[in-house]
Formats: structure tokens, C-alpha cells, sequence
């Protein structure tokens, strides 16, 4: 097929196999000897190109047990693959290295966990994504998140995988860890900066001789000393070798050029220099050579230096070493060289002081010229050893800041290399800095102390425990208040925030209190501190309440009154309940005298009781569920089979005008009994779901009358829709019949009326939010409703879901309520929580998984006739181990006008789907005999016949029934027993469908 392409075509696939291999980081040459792109590219054949092309594929599909050990075996490169949404499905080694994180701990998770949340708040992870689909790939440098909340510099580079079909498939992102590299540059940029303001000010003339381009550039030294302006000067090495004497010019070329062209590096020599009016200057000019890999000299750096200056800069020079040595011996900071030893492995073990100032003896508490660390610091931390062994071995300088056990002590570092590298020096200059690390800890303890008061305090402002706050200036008498303050006593905020007169703060307290104001104000500025203080005020409201005032008074240094900052805190309710609090504690010590005794009397009585009533209960609560059920099936098998019966003797006297009442009698009948037997299953937790998308507001919006006729007339019904409320996969009329058993329980718990509040809402039920409420973590829709009753107690809550439990008196209840309604929730993928407290009500709340749909809209019933209305051949397969279902089934087809094959086990049926025989629909019952059920009969088929359409009918909820909550497209589920005509209704919904 290849060789029938067009030239054009065939170097685009090559172009495009090349691509993928190089994505996945696979050398396409070295899989197969096959010529490079270029060799490709030569070629006038059509059938080379096919050739090479042929050659790639081949290469790359034995490359792909390849890829898959590059991506398990590259520890140091981080490997992620998501789906299309970014959902990261697999995560190699290297990507656990470099973040921390498992494979287990990521899959599942978003790839935005690995942005910091700027980059997320930026909505940056959906713009890479899009970048990469439009560009092919998406590359980027910036800090990223690892495990524990740390930050790390990573290049990373984003590509879109890509189907069979060039389908969209998901996103390969590829990252290393750069953080060292990153730092390292940060670093560099800022000794190149400090180089370019050294040169700038220094005396020296520094030049740059790029020796592959004869380019030489001056700084402004050359000007200062020299007189030569630098926008004249030729930028060349021509130029400067024109400025040295005549005499000296051959020397220099010379002694210069031997460097350049050896192996040395260094190179000094003094000559002289022409200066811009003509004289010539003694200068000492000192070069460096800068060489490439291959050891060939590409830069040389140096600098002039003005020989007379430089006499006059040796005298300075004596003074500064003179002022240097002063000021090492008197300074605070710690100085020392140090000799760093190495062992056989060149692995630094141990150093030694030559040089120390008297600060560092002062840390030390010892003499240290001489002595080596470990004389005096036997356990001191490898990291000091390996630290200055780097600094020594490398040449390049370090700052950092450290803790030593050995001292118990926090040091703030500077290491340098001094002398020759064979020597291992480095000069290092330290501070204790542990008083200042003991502060930042401390400040940092402060600012979370004082951010959880902030909190704190904003939880009490929202609680409504806080009215408002103030802040009193006392000298210049400005007395400013938050809006909260300002809304309470009815004021201007913008007053409030300008300064307010204190008389008219003080206006609103009730006469009676101002007096005694006044005296704690007083008290409190005379003597400063803390202040707290109870009297009544006025409200915008025009009434007066009790609030607390409770502030501080600070001081300045002289001792004078400064702010009075505070708060003012409802104390309304709290002094009401004191009053009635001072008034039972009265009445209780009334009745104390004769309370004990009768206790005793009936603490006896009341556990015998009690243990009676525990018996009774439970007895009673399975005697009246196993009495009831007997009673319930008698009665409708004893209608069935006398409907039967005497439909069968109507017929025999020919009477049939009488049939049909007796076939009306026995259909009642059995659909009690299957109402019945769909409560028993709800129960037990196994009932037969029929899970559709569902609008929960429209379905609670349409129980409403129902549910406010049911609790009668003393109790409101108050409605709280959230308007964008996700759908639920849910059966609804087990959701029905859930949300109208919450309200007869909250009924109940409100036996003088009240209020009963159903609530619908989205929740995100994080990781520890899941653990605690024992449910996967993800997105659900909540239903709660919520009364204003009794409450309950925690021993009774822990117990609520338990079968036969209850708290009503006997025999007005069973204890299955709550049970059923738990069964429902956790078979429907979801949870059921209560929050109850005595005295404050209850609230119940479902939690069902959000479905990723829209909801269905109410399906009109089905005409309750039967008329033929399938094409010609089609046929369906009915699988079920009860011969008259098959035949009750059988017939409803064939009045349809569809073909019936009929099997009675898995096996034989599966035989059926997997021959060439014509099946539009599989109608199999789940639990089947002989090893295969429903369930597995139809995904064997689905295997050879991935349209097939499949009806379940069945009595009982299989756990071999449903995948992940919902049964899969093209399948759907009847429960036994069912109606003909909804039978009918689902044959024609599949086969139309």
C-alpha cells in the first residue's frame, strides 16, 4: 500500500513516524539501519521513500517494548500520562523520585496538583493542554509542586498522544528537575552583575580579548587612567598591540602568544603603554586564557594596571592589610582558613585551622591555629565535611546557614577557596545567628497565634457573637468604629471610620449604666490594661440590650495613655439564660430535699423496666415485621390463587363476561405483592435499582403537596433549591419514597408542629472529608431535610441505621425507616449522614454522586395495548431458567410481531449470540444456572456483537447486575414481576432505539 503513495505523501509519513520516535525519545537510527532524513530526502524514488517508511514502522513497533522500559527505568526523568482531562493514568519511577509521590497516591488525580497555586489560580495547566493540541507540544521552565507542599525548578514538555485514528487519547508530560541548575544560573547572574560593577569601578583597565574574533572591549578604567575615550578606541587587538612601545611590542607579542598557543592559563608582563596624549606609561598587565573542551584558547581577560599607581597603591596596600588584620581581630563576625583533608577516596574527612581571628576563638572557647576539627568536635555533622570539601575541590565559592549539634548552635556561613587548588583552602567567615533564628520562630509561632485570632475573630464577627470593634485615639480623643459598630447604633459609617465624639457613643447607654461606664473608663486609662466591662445600650432598633465591652489600654514609654482598642460582645442572651439559669437553680434546690430519695425508689424500678422494654422491643419489632409479611402474603396468594381458580371454572362454564374481574382481583394482587417484596429488598440493601439521570429539584418540587398532606397542617414545609444543582443517577422512586419517609420522621419529632426544611445543594467531599463520612472522595449532589424537633442523643444516632432500631412506643414502629433509606443511599453509590443535637433538631442529608449528564425528562406512559410493530425479521433472544416466563415472554413478543428463540441457561444462549443467527435483542434473566450469568452471557456477546441491546428482567439485585452504579449503553433492566405492557413498552424502546 505504501508504494502506491505519491512522493509528497510518503516524506510526510516519514517526517511524521520520525516525529513520534523522537517524542519518545528513540533514536530511530539506532533501532534500524536505515538512512538518515537526508539520505531520505536524496531520494528521487518513490520506492526508497516506501522502503524507508516501511523500515520506520517496522522500527517503530519494536521500539515499543522499548518505550515502555525508558519510561520504567528513567528514574531521573519524570514520566505522566493523563486522558484527554488531564486525569493522570500512569506515572513511571522517575517521577516518583523527582516528586515524591506514588503511582498509587496520583492516579486518578489531576495533573493541576503538580502547578503551584498561582500557575492553577492562572488557569495555566488548561492553557499547556491547549497549547499542545494546537502546537503539538508545550514547553515550559517554572517551579512546580512536589510532595509535602515543596517547590522545585522544572523544564518540562507537554505532547498530546494521539489514537490509531489520530484520535485524541491524552498527554505525555515530560519533566526534570532543574532546581540546582536554575539557582546555579540565578547565581551566575549575579556574580556577572557584581563582575560588571567591579569593572566599572575599579582603577584597573580590564579588557576581554575574544580571540576568535580579534574583538577586544575596554572598561572605563581605560579612559580614567589612559585618556583614551572609548567611543574612539578600535574595539581590536590590532589596536591595542599599536599602543605598546615600539621597543616592547615584539616582547609582549611574543611572552603573550606563548600562553595562548601552550597549555598555560596565566600570563603577566609589564611594558610600556601609550596614554591618549602621547607619553607612555609603566604598566603590569595580567591576562587570563579561557580554553573550550577541546583545550583550544577562545577568550583571554586581564587587566592594566599603571605601575605608578600601582607603587603608590603597594604603601595602601601595606595600610589596608594593616586596617584588614585590625579590623578581622576586633570584628564580631568569626574568620578562619582552614586546610580540608581528604582520604584515598578523595572524600573530605577532617579540617584544620591555619588561620583564625580572635572571634572565632571566642565561639570555639579554644585556640584552634593548628588543630584539626575532629580533636575538639568528634561528632560533628558530614554535612560540614562534604559542604567545604565541595568549596575546596570545585573552586566556587558558598553562603548558607546552618544548625551544628556538636554546638548547639545556628551559623550563618560564607565559604570561599583561597590559595592554589592543590592546597584545599578555603577562607570562611560565620555569625551565630541562633538568638535570630530563636526570634523568626517565635515571630513565626506570634503570626500563627495571631492568625488563628484573626479567624477567630472573623468567625465570631459572622456568628453574630461579635457586634463590632473600636479603636479610641486617646490624646487626640478620636474615637473610630468598624461598620459592624456603626449598623448596630444605627451611625454614619463613614463617621464611624472618620472619628466619632465619645459623648454620643456614651448617649446611647441606658442612664442607669453610664454612671458606672464612666467609673470602669476611668479606672482602666488610670491604671492601663486590660478591660472588660457589662451595661445596657441602645440599638438601631430603638431597644436596649446587654452587650461587654472588652478592650486594653497602652501605654507609651513615659507611662501615658496611648489606644484603647476592643471589641463589643451580645451578652443579651447569654445574661437571659443566667436569669432563668438563678431561677431553676432556686426551684431545684427546693426540690432537692426529696428528689434523692425518690430517685432511689425508682432508679430500681425504672432498669428492671427498662430491661423489660429492651425485650419487649426487640420481640415485638421481629413478630411484627415476620407476622405482617405472613399475614400480607397469605392474604394475596389466597386472592391469586382463588382469582385463578375461579377464572378457570368461568371458562369451563362458558361464563366468560365474569373473567375479567377475577383477572383485575389477581393483577391487584400481585403487584402488592411485589410492592411488598421491593420493601423487603430495599431493607436488606439488595433491591433492584432502575437508575436514571435525574432533576432532584424538579423531582422534590413535584412531592412538595404530597409530603405537606402527609404531615398535616401544623408543620410548614420551607424549600431551599440550589438553581444550578448537578444531576443524580438515581432511581426516582426510591428516591421518592426516601425523601417522603424523612419527613414523616421529622413529623414525628415535632409533636406540638414546627418547620421542616429540605435543602438541595453541590458538594466537593475532599480526601479527609471522605474518611471521616465514609465515602469516596468526589463531587455529590446533597438532599437534606431538616426539622425543628426533638433531636437526638449520639447513643442514639450511632444507632439509627440499625435494622429494627427505634425510638417510638411500641408497636408504632419497626425500626426499618432509616434502614431503607441507608440501603438505598449506599447501593446507589452515596451516603447518609445525621447532625442532631437534643433540643436543636435534626438534619438528614443524602449524598448521591453527581452524574456527568444531563437529566431525563419524564417519559409519557406506554399504551397499555399490544399491536405488532416489528420489521420483518427481526428476532429476540429470550434466556431464562422458569418455563412460564419464557412462554409469558415468548407471547408478548409474538403479538408484537417479533421472531422468539428461547434458551434456558447462559451457556446455551451464549451459543445462540456467538452463531450467525439473527438476535436484535437479548431479554435474559441475571441469575441463571449452569456457571454463566445474564450478566456475563451478554458481555461474552457484546465481544462479537458490540450493538446488541439487552434487557435484564429480574427479581433480585445480582451484584453481577451493574458496573460502577449504572448498567452500560443499549441496556436496561426490568424487575420481576413486571406488567405485559411494560414489557412491551421496553421491547419497543431498545429496538427502536
Amino acid at each position: 500500500m505504501l508504494r502506491t503513495l505519491s512522493r509528497d505523501a510518503l516524506e510526510a509519513e516519514v517526517v511524521r513516524l520520525r516525529g513520534v520516535l523522537e517524542a519518545a525519545g528513540i533514536d530511530a537510527a539506532s533501532d534500524a539501519a536505515q538512512p538518515g532524513p537526508r539520505a531520505v530526502e536524496a531520494s528521487d524514488a518513490p520506492q526508497d521513500l516506501a522502503a524507508a517508511l516501511e523500515a520506520s514502522r517496522a522500527a517503530l513497533a519494536r521500539s515499543e517494548a522499548r518505550q515502555r522500559a525508558i519510561f520504567d527505568s528513567a528514574v531521573d526523568v519524570a514520566m505522566i500520562v493523563t486522558d484527554p482531562a488531564g486525569i493522570i493514568t500512569d506515572w513511571n519511577p522517575g517521577a516518583e523520585h523527582v516528586m515524591g509521590w506514588t503511582a498509587a497516591e496520583m492516579r486518578g488525580r489531576s495533573a493541576e496538583r503538580l502547578f503551584t497555586p498561582e500557575d492553577r489560580a492562572e488557569d495555566r495547566p488548561a492553557r499547556e493542554m491547549r497549547q499542545a493540541l494546537r502546537e503539538g507540544r508545550a514547553s515550559d521552565e517554572r517551579w512546580h509542586m512536589r510532595e509535602g507542599g515543596r517547590r522545585f525548578w522544572a523544564s518540562g514538555e507537554l505532547m498530546p498522544l494521539r489514537g490509531e485514528a489520530g484520535a485524541h487519547a491524552g498527554f505525555v508530560k515530560i519533566m526534570r528537575d532543574r532546581t540546582s541548575e536554575h539557582l546555579a544560573g540565578i547565581a551566575l547572574k549575579e556574580t556577572e552583575a557584581r563582575y560588571r560593577l567591579a569593572a566599572r569601578a575599579t582603577n584597573d583597565a580590564i579588557w576581554d580579548w575574544d580571540l576568535t574574533t580579534n574583538g577586544v572591549l575596554w572598561n572605563e578604567a581605560l579612559t580614567r587612567a589612559y585618556g583614551h575615550a572609548l567611543d574612539r578606541v578600535e574595539p581590536t587587538g590590532d589596536w591595542w598591540i599599536a599602543q605598546i612601545h615600539p621597543d616592547d611590542r615584539a616582547r609582549i607579542d611574543h611572552s603573550i602568544h606563548a600562553v595562548i598557543d601552550g597549555a598555560e592559563a596565566a600570563w603577566a608582563d609589564e611594558y610600556r603603554f601609550r596614554r591618549a596624549d602621547g607619553s607612555y606609561a609603566e604598566v603590569l598587565d595580567r591576562g587570563h586564557v579561557i580554553r573550550d573542551a577541546g583545550g583550544r584558547a577562545v577568550r583571554m581577560i586581564g587587566a592594566m594596571l599603571d605601575m605608578t599607581g600601582l607603587r603608590t597603591a603597594e604603601t595602601a596596600l601595606r595600610a589596608s592589610e594593616e586596617r584588614f588584620r585590625t579590623i578581622l581581630d576586633t570584628i564580631e563576625a568569626a574568620f578562619a582558613i582552614v586546610e580540608v583533608k581528604f582520604d584515598a577516596d578523595d572524600r573530605p574527612v577532617d579540617y584544620r585551622f591555619l588561620e583564625a581571628n580572635p572571634a572565632f576563638e571566642r565561639e570555639a572557647g579554644v585556640n584552634l591555629r593548628g588543630k584539626w576539627v575532629t580533636e575538639f568536635a568528634p561528632d560533628l555533622e558530614r554535612f560540614w565535611f562534604e559542604t567545604y570539601g565541595r568549596v575546596a575541590k570545585t573552586r566556587e565559592p558558598t553562603n548558607f546557614e546552618n544548625y551544628a549539634e556538636a554546638f548547639k548552635r545556628w551559623f550563618d556561613v560564607r565559604a570561599v577557596p583561597v590559595g592554589e587548588p592543590d592546597d584545599r583552602q578555603i577562607a570562611i567567615i560565620f555569625n551565630d545567628v541562633t538568638a535570630r533564628r530563636s526570634a523568626e520562630e517565635r515571630l513565626r509561632a506570634s503570626e500563627a497565634v495571631a492568625r488563628e485570632n484573626v479567624e477567630r475573630v472573623q468567625l465570631a464577627l459572622a456568628a453574630g457573637a461579635i457586634i463590632g470593634t473600636w479603636h479610641w485615639d486617646i490624646p487626640g480623643d478620636r474615637f473610630t468604629v468598624d461598620e459592624g459598630f456603626a449598623g448596630a447604633f444605627g451611625l454614619d459609617p463613614a463617621l464611624g471610620r472618620d472619628g466619632i465624639p465619645l459623648a454620643q457613643i456614651v448617649a446611647t447607654v441606658h442612664p442607669d449604666d453610664q454612671a458606672g461606664l464612666a467609673a470602669a473608663i476611668d479606672e482602666v486609662i488610670a491604671r492601663g490594661g486590660a478591660y472588660a466591662h457589662q451595661y445596657r445600650v441602645r440599638r438601631a432598633d430603638g431597644h436596649y440590650y446587654w452587650i461587654e465591652a472588652n478592650g486594653r489600654v497602652d501605654r507609651g514609654p513615659d507611662g501615658a495613655p496611648l489606644s484603647f482598642p476592643g471589641v463589643l460582645l451580645d451578652v443579651e442572651e447569654r445574661r437571659s439564660v443566667e436569669q432563668e439559669r438563678d431561677r431553676a437553680l432556686a426551684q431545684l434546690r427546693a426540690l432537692n430535699g426529696t428528689l434523692e430519695q425518690r430517685v432511689t425508689e425508682r432508679t430500681a424500678d425504672l432498669m428492671q423496666a427498662e430491661e423489660q422494654l429492651r425485650q419487649s422491643q426487640k420481640m415485638e419489632a421481629v413478630g411484627q415485621l415476620t407476622g405482617g409479611l405472613a399475614h400480607d402474603f397469605n392474604n394475596l396468594l389466597a386472592g391469586i390463587s382463588g382469582s385463578l381458580e375461579l377464572m378457570n371454572a368461568r371458562i369451563g362454564q362458558g361464563r366468560l363476561q365474569d373473567v375479567e374481574k377475577y383477572m383485575v382481583a389477581a393483577q391487584g394482587a400481585t403487584r402488592r405483592a411485589a410492592a411488598l417484596t421491593h420493601r423487603l429488598l430495599a431493607f436488606s440493601r439488595r433491591q433492584t435499582l432502575d437508575p436514571k439521570a435525574t432533576d432532584v429539584n424538579a423531582l422534590v418540587g413535584g412531592m412538595i403537596e404530597l409530603i405537606q398532606r402527609t404531615v398535616g397542617p401544623s408543620v410548614r414545609i420551607d424549600t431551599v433549591f440550589l438553581p444550578d444543582l448537578w444531576p443524580a443517577l438515581v432511581d426516582p422512586s426510591q428516591l421518592e419514597n426516601a425523601l417522603l419517609n424523612l419527613c414523616i420522621n421529622a413529623r414525628d419529632a415535632m409533636p406540638d408542629g414546627g418547620r421542616i426544611t429540605i435543602e438541595t445543594g453541590n458538594r466537593r467531599i475532599d480526601g479527609q472529608a471522605a474518611r471521616r463520612q465514609d465515602m469516596p472522595e468526589g463531587e455529590y449532589l446533597s438532599l437534606a431535610v431538616s426539622d425543628t424537633g426533638t433531636g437526638m442523643p449520639p447513643e442514639v444516632i450511632a444507632k439509627a441505621f440499625d435494622p429494627f432500631f427505634t425510638t417510638k412506643p411500641l408497636g408504632q414502629g419497626t425500626g426499618l425507616g432509616l434502614s431503607m433509606i441507608y440501603g438505598f443511599a449506599k447501593q446507589s453509590g452515596g451516603q447518609v449522614r445525621i447532625h442532631s443535637e437534643e433540643g436543636e433538631g435534626t438534619t438528614v442529608s443524602i449524598y448521591l454522586p453527581r452524574h456527568r449528564g444531563r437529566a431525563e425528562a419524564d417519559e409519557t406512559p406506554a399504551e397499555n395495548r399490544l399491536h405488532p410493530v416489528a420489521a420483518a425479521g427481526e428476532t429476540v433472544l429470550v434466556v431464562d431458567d422458569e418455563p412460564t416466563v419464557r412462554m409469558l415472554v415468548a407471547d408478548v413478543l409474538g403479538d408484537l410481531g417479533y421472531a422468539a428463540v428461547e434458551a434456558t441457561d447462559g451457556g446455551a444462549g451464549l451459543n445462540i449470540l456467538q452463531s450467525d443467527a439473527r438476535i436484535d435483542l437479548l431479554i435474559t434473566d441475571v441469575g441463571l444456572p449452569g456457571g454463566l450469568n445474564g450478566r456475563q452471557m451478554a458481555d461474552a456477546a457484546r465481544v462479537t456483537r458490540p450493538d446488541l441491546k439487552v434487557l435484564f428482567i429480574t427479581g433480585f439485585a445480582e451484584n453481577a447486575l451493574l458496573s460502577n452504579g449504572q448498567l452500560e449503553p443499549g441496556m436496561a433492566v426490568l424487575t420481576k414481576p413486571f406488567a405485559v405492557d411494560m414489557l412491551a413498552a421496553r421491547i419497543r424502546d431498545l429496538i427502536g432505539a
